[in-house]
This record gives structure tokens, C-alpha cells and sequence, in this order.
């Protein structure tokens, strides 16, 4: 019998009501991503202020209850009556949804937060917003809470009206708030992912100082400063300071077409792949879109111009590739516009058919004198150089290809030697394991569900992809191995949507060689399948460290964490084991703990800050020694390597048989 639906069943949510009721729609999740999309609604707020040239400062502090402060020195919220509402405009700001200076071209000529949401999102999935505002001499105050009404939480409601507190010559915003912890997985912002988005933020708002305080802790303050006077041209050398650049000094330059602000930087390093990164009011646009498509074709074409001109290519020479310009380039667009349109709600993909002309005009307008003027000669031939050299290994590359697609059809045998695939023949629920050994591969082809997971084992170590030449990756094995299985091609050749599996799962074992080989094969993902890891396709399997018996009881622990609590369930008595490797589990254990996707832990590898990891990638994966050492000297925990030696101490005291 159907229940009767009529209109009593419309529910219809008040106010912030919506957003507390279904906070996932308007920050992502309530994990922490979530937390820091919080505290980047408050500081594009204050961004905006600066990109439009109201703000030099922006400070964020994190204090010790986990509340967290974001101050400006710009114009201040209006503090104003509105007239239609009858309240302050900070009231409007914080608890009206769609509310906002943004939505009219007067107040921001260009903005990051464009849907009037964001201030007042915070209000709503927070415990309180304290909001401070100092404009025409004078300080104004206003307190927003959220509480508990009976069975009903009520959200964001302002404890009394926008109130006058005192004179001051200072000028601008400061917003205090403290996340709901009923909302919230955690309250624990991370202070290096804060760190790298101001300092990314510093670099594209140039001269804008952004400063970061940690309290949280007792007698151990944590502070960054951020300003960079070159800007954009600081940016690339940051991501280049760890390769070997063909010029000392970037290409930079910036032109304004139709109300559209363009601001471009490159250089080349003498690497193989193109790094370029693209922005829009200070949003990173990770899927590219029309200003990507403009500098490309402009680079392209400005570049081959100049070798007619100057007679490098000749009438019957074939013009370059865009690829051959772009390869070893590292290059920053960034755009200032208004009326965005971006593709998705996800703000990583510029729509905007006006941007692709401004961005060309800004490439050939600028870089054409340049390539021309006697005084970047050294440089200009440096990067035709490389030009033509990576026309000559393309050619050669593009027959390779041919080659290994053909050795591909003569190989599919021994492959499917190697490979154990699937039986079933859906895409969407099948899952591809590489597997580190032919120990571990041989267990896990015994503990898998053969209709939806196949496994690859790797014979050895991959080769480090990071500085070869693709038709150096296509002549290694374990790689020709995984781009057969996969199916989707490889470089300027891949599709994804011929993807047979649609998780790619990396089982490795538990120790250096293991986190070696996974390294290894995210570079090789993020270098020539990257699309696999920005849909969501690469996972990293974890399997347990330590299995906790008891009689016939037993447990399995993933980390220290997990081993003290499985102690404590089974009490004294136990026998410990640590795994040192895949192969010392049996099938069933394999796939108890690692494979069973009703029991397995899996991490989803993905990319939120495609620049830092960039940076990362150069330096852990790259041939030059010492900035690895130093990172490494900077964030590994020596003092883990212990770890393992004092839990079985622990163990033995408490009388287990470890």
C-alpha cells in the first residue's frame, strides 16, 4: 500500500535552514575538505577585496578552541541599512543566501565568489560568527549563533543588531568563527594545506601580503608570511627551483582585451612534459577551458611565425607542433574577468568564449616583440632549439607508438599470461589490482572474485618515468604491461573512455620498497594518464599491519591506533604478528582484509593543488639529491621507525606471544 502523498509533504526550509539540513550541497562534505572550504569562503572575501585593489593584507589565525580568524584591511562590509530588508549589510551578508556586492559589476569589478553564498554558508555551519567592521573611523560588532531550540537547531541567528563599539583609523573586515562540531567530522584545520593556498593565493594577487598564525598550541606558535613582488614570475620559478631551466628569467607579460585582464608567465626547463596552470580570479580552472585553449594556440602560432621569419623553418618545412613549444614549459595564466562561466559546480573548467581572443591577443601582442628583440636573442634560441629537437623525438615517438601498438597485438598472449583478468565485462564495477611481487600476485589471484577483479603482478621495479621520454616508458615491460590492461592509450593518445576498470587499485607491501613502488606509479599516472587520477579511477589499497589472535578470535589492525583498541578488545593472552609483506598472507587473508570491498580500506588519490604537486613530484621523483634530502630531513618522523620494536615490547609485558 503506497503512502498518500499530498502537499503537507512539502517541506519548506527557512533561512539557513536549508544549508545545516544538507551541508554537502554547499561545501562538498563535513570531512576535512569540508572544514577548509569554511575558512576559503571568509578568505575569498578578502581576496576579492585585494584583486580589485581595495586590500594589501589578509591574516588568518587559527586559534587554541578551533576557531579560526580571517581579518582584511579593505573597505569593510557596509555597514549601512538595506533598504529593502531593514537590517545592516553585514546582517544581509552573513544570514541571507544569494546576498552579496558580487552580483552587480559596481562594487567588485572581478571576484572569485560569484553565488552570494559563502558568508552566509559559514554562519550556518557554524557555532558563532563574530563579525568586526571598521570603515569611516568607527568599529561595528555583530555576534551570529547557532543553538538548540527543543528537537530543532537553529542556525546563524544574530544575538542582536549590528552595534557601534568604538573609533578607530583602521579600515576593513574581521571575521571570527568557530565550525559547528554537530556538523563537522573534525574541528583540526591543517596548517601546511592553509599554508600552501595563501601562498598560492600571494602569488597570483602580486604585492598582497598574506599572513598565517597558528595558536593552537602551547608555547609552539607557528607563523608564514606571504608576498611576492614578482608575482606570477615568482610562481614559476618556484615550481621550476628544483629543475634545470634553459633561461635564467621568465617570460612574463600581462594585456587587457574587452575588459579582461590577462596575465601569462612561462619558462622551459630541459624536462620532457608541459606543465601549465591556469586561474581565474584567483580560482584554479584544473580542467583548463577557453584561456588554455587561447595561449596554446597563440604560443603555437606566434612561435611558428617567428621560425618563418627568421628562416629556421623553410617554405617546404611543415610547421611545429603545439606540443613541441609547450614541451619542458611551465607556464602560469591567469585571468581577471567579469560574468564567469564555469563548467560544472565545481569551478574547473572556464566556459567563457571571450576569454580564448583576449588571451591571444595578450600572447601575440607581447611575446611577438620579444621574440624579436636583439636582447632576448640567448633565450629565444634556447627555446627553438628545444622546439625543433622535440619535433625530430616526436616523429620518432609517433613511429614507436606504431611499433608498440603493433607488438601489443603480437603480446596479447604472454599478457594474458600475466594478467588474470575478469570474467565480468562491465567497465563501471570492475577493478584492475597491480600487485607488487608474484608472491602477492599469486595470493591474490587465488582470494579475488574473478567476475569483477583483476590482477597484474609487477616482476620487478618500474622504471622512474619522471625525465624520460615516452618511448622510454614504451619499451619498459611492467609499464607496456599496465597500459595494455588498462586499454585507454597512452599521452596525446588516450581516451578514457575505453577504461576497462574503473577502479585502478596499487597493493604494495607495507615498507620502503613498497611506498618506492607506488611513488613510481603515481608518476607514471600523473605524467601520462592524469585524467585516470582527477576522475577518481587510482586508488591506493592498504592492507593491516598486525593481526591480533586470540583462541579463535581474530583481529586486524591497520595502524598502531587500530592495534592498541584490537588489544584491548581480545585482553591478555594474544599472539601478535606484523606483516612484513603481501606474501606472507594466504589468499583468504588477502582478501579478507584488502580485497574485500566489504571490509577493505582504500585511498582515492587525487589532486587539489595541482601546482604543490607539481613542486612534490619534481622533488621527490626528480634527479636532483638535495632538495629531496631536505624534504625528506623536514617531514619524515624518524622517530616512527622504532614504532613497531616498542609495540612488541608493550605486547610482551602485557603476556601476549609476540
Amino acid at each position: 500500500m503506497s503512502k498518500e502523498y499530498s502537499v503537507s509533504d512539502i517541506k519548506v526550509m527557512e533561512g539557513l535552514e536549508a544549508v545545516r539540513m544538507r551541508p554537502g550541497m554547499y561545501i562538498g562534505r563535513t570531512g576535512l575538505r569540508g572544514l577548509h572550504h569554511m575558512l576559503w569562503e571568509i578568505v575569498d572575501n578578502s581576496v576579492d577585496e585585494a584583486a580589485n585593489g581595495y586590500a594589501d593584507e589578509v591574516c588568518v589565525t587559527l586559534h587554541r578552541d578551533r576557531s579560526v580568524t580571517v581579518e582584511d584591511n579593505g573597505r569593510g562590509i557596509p555597514v549601512g541599512i538595506h533598504e529593502k530588508l531593514g537590517v545592516s549589510g553585514v546582517e544581509v551578508v552573513f544570514t541571507q543566501l544569494h546576498a552579496g556586492g558580487k552580483f552587480g559589476n559596481d562594487s567588485y569589478g572581478y571576484s572569485g565568489g560569484l553565488h552570494g553564498v559563502g558568508a552566509s554558508v559559514v554562519n550556518a555551519l557554524s557555532e558563532y560568527v563574530d563579525v568586526e567592521v571598521c570603515t569611516g573611523g568607527k568599529v561595528y560588532n555583530q555576534r551570529f549563533e547557532s543553538y538548540q531550540e527543543g528537537s530543532k537547531i537553529v542556525s546563524g541567528r544574530p544575538i542582536a543588531p549590528l552595534t557601534e563599539t568604538g573609533r578607530t583609523r583602521r579600515q576593513g573586515t574581521k571575521v571570527t568563527f568557530l565550525p559547528d562540531k554537530r556538523v563537522f567530522e573534525t574541528l583540526d584545520m591543517n596548517f601546511e594545506t592553509i599554508a600552501k593556498r595563501l601562498r598560492e593565493l600571494a602569488y597570483l594577487n602580486k604585492g598582497v601580503t598574506f599572513k598565517l598564525e597558528d595558536q593552537r598550541e602551547w608555547g609552539n606558535k607557528k607563523n608564514k608570511e606571504y608576498c611576492f613582488g614578482g608575482g606570477l614570475s615568482d610562481f614559476v620559478k618556484y615550481m621550476n627551483e628544483d629543475k634545470t631551466t634553459l633561461y635564467d628569467e621568465p617570460i612574463c607579460f600581462s594585456a587587457t582585451k574587452d575588459g579582461i585582464v590577462v596575465e601569462v608567465a612561462f619558462q622551459h626547463n630541459d624536462g620532457y612534459t608541459e606543465n601549465l596552470f591556469s586561474y581565474v580570479n584567483n580560482i584554479a580552472t584544473g580542467e583548463g577551458g577557453t584561456h588554455e585553449t587561447g595561449f596554446k594556440a597563440a604560443l603555437t602560432k606566434v612561435m611558428n611565425d617567428y621560425c618563418r621569419k627568421m628562416q629556421i623553418l623553410k617554405d617546404k618545412d611543415p610547421s611545429l607542433a603545439g606540443e613541441d613549444f609547450r614541451e619542458g614549459i611551465t607556464a602560469v595564466v591567469s585571468l581577471k574577468m567579469r560574468s564567469v562561466q564555469f563548467e560544472g559546480q565545481t569551478k574547473t573548467k572556464l566556459g567563457n568564449t571571450e576569454a580564448r581572443p583576449a588571451v591571444e591577443y595578450a600572447v601575440t601582442e607581447k611575446l611577438t616583440p620579444f621574440l624579436e628583440d636583439l636582447k632576448n636573442g640567448e633565450t629565444v634560441s634556447k627555446m627553438v632549439d628545444k622546439a625543433v629537437k622535440a619535433a625530430k623525438v616526436r616523429e620518432t615517438t609517433r613511429k614507436a607508438k606504431t611499433m608498440a601498438r603493433e607488438k601489443s597485438k603480437l603480446e596479447n598472449a604472454p599478457l594474458v599470461g600475466k594478467l588474470s583478468s575478469c570474467t565480468g565485462r562491465n567497465a563501471a564495477l570492475n577493478e584492475l589490482f597491480i600487485v607488487e611481487g608474484d608472491s602477492a600476485g599469486g595470493s591474490a589471484k587465488q582470494g579475488r572474485d574473478r567476475r569483477f577483479q583483476a590482477i597484474l603482478p609487477l616482476r620487478g621495479k618500474p622504471l622512474n618515468v619522471e625525465k624520460k621520454r615516452l618511448e622510454a616508458v614504451l619499451s619498459n615491460d611492467e609499464f607496456r604491461s599496465i597500459i595494455t590492461a588498462l586499454g585507454t592509450g597512452i599521452g596525446e593518445d588516450f581516451n578514457i573512455e575505453t577504461l576497462k576498470y574503473n577502479k585502478i587499485i596499487i597493493l604494495s607491501d607495507a615498507d620502503q620498497d613498497g611506498a618506492h613502488i607506488r611513488a613510481i606509479l603515481l608518476t607514471f599516472f600523473y605524467r601520462y594518464m592524469r585524467e585516470l587520477i582527477t576522475n577518481g579511477h587510482v586508488y591506493i589499497g592498504l592492507p593491516p599491519l598486525y593481526k591480533v589472535q586470540k583462541g579463535s578470535k581474530v583481529i586486524y589492525a591497520y595502524d598502531d591506533s587500530e592495534l592498541s583498541q584490537a588489544i584491548e578488545k581480545v585482553g591478555n593472552g594474544y599472539a601478535l604478528q606484523r606483516y612484513k609483506g603481501l606474501g606472507e598472507m594466504n589468499p583468504e587473508q588477502l582478501w579478507e582484509t584488502t580485497m574485500n570491498p566489504e571490509n577493505r580500506s582504500l585511498v582515492c588519490v587525487g589532486i587539489e593543488d595541482a601546482a604543490e604537486v607539481e613542486h612534490l613530484v619534481t622533488v621527490l621523483m626528480g634527479d636532483k639529491v638535495g632538495p629531496r634530502k631536505e624534504y625528506i630531513s623536514e617531514h619524515a618522523n624518524f622517530n616512527k621507525t622504532d614504532a613497531f620494536e616498542n609495540k612488541l615490547k608493550q605486547a610482551v609485558k602485557e603476556g601476549a606471544e609476540a
